[in-house]
């Protein structure tokens, strides 16, 4: 009986420190979880932050610039189309002159300046490399200089044709279309480089959505085990309260308790950052913008706090 007596306060004593200890450890893996639970808040924070920039800068920057570019380049092409009609309609304008033209000339003038120039380069050739006596050499010299002189009549003649003036209009046409698919081919470039970049930033968006969804995942279950633990740290609390009331001045914990004026505070900064988090979720709530899965569950947990 006497034995019993005397290790009855040795076994409380060891009772009281597992239970200490039990304690400081549930504490210490809650607030470790908790830690890691403000760490993926702000990480949620930044990653929700990066997304509405690269969406703002997709939507704002890169696709009002790339829609800007593609009407000019429809009102161009649009332009286009009807220069190609003007040009149509002055080729075969052309070529019913040109038809006419042949009918009413005799079949030994010539038609076209280049007939001349190849009739003089033929002559020419000739002298060069046969073996010509020099009344043969002189007639064909004649021969060159009359159809010279026929070459700047039929010039003179020819601009005041009607073929000569309708080539003038064509020629006109076919440059102001080149000029017209040069300036579609840079509007198109520039159309198809804003494109590209809108496309890359909602990649960067889809990209940032499934790190945030992995996130917001390791967030809850983060958040489970903080709440187990702290649960397990509630129950051995109370347990210690029931079994050693009135004699915990007689024990010491191994580690010493920070003062209450730390834990005051402490608490006060935890329920501060948590009244913060949110007054930001409501805002968001409020303006129609999409909620994480904490935001979620803050406005639910204040909504059962105050019975709304």
């Amino acid at each position: 009986m006497s034995k019993a007596n005397t290790n009855t306060p040795q076994t409380s004593k060891n009772s009281f420190r597992e239970l200490q200890l039990q304690i400081e450890e549930f504490r210490q893996k809650r607030d470790d979880l908790n830690k890691k639970t403000k760490d993926f808040i702000t990480k949620l924070q930044t990653i929700d932050i990066e997304i509405d920039k690269d969406l703002s800068t997709a939507k704002q920057d890169y696709k009002k610039k790339r829609d800007y570019w593609n009407t000019k380049v429809k009102k161009l092409k649009d332009k286009k189309n009807e220069y190609k009609e003007i040009l149509d309609k002055f080729l075969e304008e052309k070529k019913k002159i040109i038809g006419k033209s042949k009918k009413g000339r005799d079949s030994k003038s010539f038609v076209s300046v280049r007939q001349i120039e190849k009739k003089i380069d033929n002559l020419e050739r000739r002298i060069e490399i046969e073996n010509l006596d020099i009344l043969e050499e002189n007639a064909m010299v004649d021969q060159i200089r009359d159809l010279a002189v026929i070459k700047q009549k039929f010039l003179a003649e020819q601009q005041n044709t009607d073929v000569f003036k309708i080539e003038r209009k064509i020629q006109i046409v076919k440059i102001n279309l080149n000029k017209i698919y040069e300036q579609l081919n840079k509007w198109s470039s520039k159309s198809q480089d804003y494109h590209a970049k809108m496309l890359e930033s909602y990649q960067t968006v889809n990209k940032l959505r499934e790190e945030k969804k992995a996130l917001e995942e390791n967030l809850i279950e983060n958040k489970k085990a903080a709440d187990v633990y702290h649960e397990k740290f509630l129950h051995v609390m109370n347990k210690r309260k029931k079994e050693f009331k009135g004699k915990q001045s007689n024990y010491s914990s191994k580690k010493p308790r920070p003062p209450k004026k730390q834990f005051t505070h402490r608490k006060y900064e935890l329920e501060k950052l948590k009244q913060e988090k949110l007054a930001t979720a409501l805002e968001k709530q409020k303006s129609g913008r999409k909620l994480n899965l904490y935001e979620a569950r803050l406005i639910l947990e204040s909504s059962k706090d105050y019975n709304i």
